[in-house]
């Protein structure tokens, strides 16, 4: 069984949700070419998901997916933001920053009772998660709504997991994806493979269907992850120079040049490991260093960096979210792109 068969599309190809560098019409484009769109929620409201989910009907009828987070918010430590902005003060002192101005609220939002009334009202055909799963009540709220249910796998010890917790597919994420990895049972980032290390391995351990995602950008890798028994594949980066994302223009603009050729993980951005363009930020402080707060809570600091820099022109501290593979991110209409990948996918 693939995608196909799960949810009544074309083609079995999902478009990665992409918080932040989409929203409903890049989605819908995808699902009307016969994918499955997605929307990303980690940094809406439950109001302003109920609008995107009501402008994506207005566009397709077809199916689509919603993903949230499902992380705690850990409480704000003072002591951890003082040596945080202490290690950002260079940046600060450069471009103006007062860091007494600067929020010490959460940036992004974990999936919870008001996102799942939202659910029950639009009823999307699925409900994917990153970092795990929610708790047991909002779970069999998203799934009393007729939704599949997907969660991305790091590992195989997470693939059994989400198995164990009833999920119907899994999404085996490889390290080169873009974006925040979904690793939660540890936060050991040598236990991360590859996708094509990692999926043979979840497809051989599971008994639900896994989906491929990360470094996927051709119908080479299509028909790769097809051969190596994935139910579908899931792209992110590809999308991004679409004409119908939101990308803002310095992060186009690294995704054209030679600088998209060096991504590293990072958690300066947000707290959390995640995918992106190697830029200033995280040359100068190191792409992992120690004393970042936890998830979400530095995107604050970070957020008033990158709105001083980018004022500027400057993308030396925007997030630029990128896999390891962007040779085919191209000006090319969702719609069209999705349907030449899904040439890699035998009939």
């Amino acid at each position: 069984m693939d995608l196909r068969d799960l949810f009544g599309i074309e083609h079995p190809i999902i478009q990665a949700p992409m918080a932040g560098a989409q929203n409903h019409l890049l989605a819908a484009a995808v699902c009307e070419a016969g994918g499955l769109g997605s929307i990303p929620a980690v940094m809406l409201n439950a109001e302003a998901l109920d609008a995107e989910l009501t402008a994506i009907k207005a566009l397709t009828d077809r199916p689509y997916n919603v993903n949230f987070f499902c992380h705690q918010t850990p409480a704000a430590d003072p002591t951890a933001f003082d040596a945080w902005h202490r290690m950002l003060a260079p940046l600060f002192a450069e471009f103006d920053i007062d860091p007494a101005g600067i929020p010490a609220g959460a940036t992004r939002q974990p999936f919870d009772a008001a996102m799942a009334a939202v659910l029950e009202r639009h009823k999307p055909a699925l409900v994917s998660f990153h970092f795990g799963l929610p708790s047991p009540e909002l779970l069999q709220r998203a799934r009393a709504t007729g939704a599949k249910i997907a969660s991305s796998a790091t590992t195989v010890a997470e693939g059994l997991w989400l198995q164990q917790h009833d999920v119907d597919l899994v999404i085996a994420q490889g390290l080169e994806a873009g974006g925040h990895r979904g690793i939660f049972l540890s936060e050991d980032l040598t236990t991360q493979l590859g996708t094509f290390a990692l999926l043979p391995q979840l497809v051989a351990a599971l008994d639900v269907p896994v989906v491929a995602a990360g470094g996927i950008a051709d119908t080479g890798g299509v028909a790769a992850a097809q051969n190596l028994g994935a139910a579908g594949v899931q792209l992110g980066s590809a999308y991004l120079l679409c004409p119908e994302s939101r990308t803002n223009a310095l992060h186009r603009a690294a995704l054209k040049s030679p600088q998209a050729a060096h991504t590293a993980l990072t958690t300066l951005f947000s707290g959390r490991p995640a995918r992106g363009i190697v830029n200033r930020i995280m040359r100068e402080l190191g792409p992992l260093p120690e004393g970042v707060p936890p998830f979400p809570l530095a995107g604050n600091a970070i957020g008033a960096l990158r709105a001083q820099t980018e004022k500027q022109g400057l993308d030396h501290c925007t997030p630029l979210w990128a896999g390891q593979n962007v040779s085919g991110c191209r000006e090319i209409p969702a719609g069209q792109l999705t349907r030449e990948l899904a040439a890699g996918w035998r009939a």
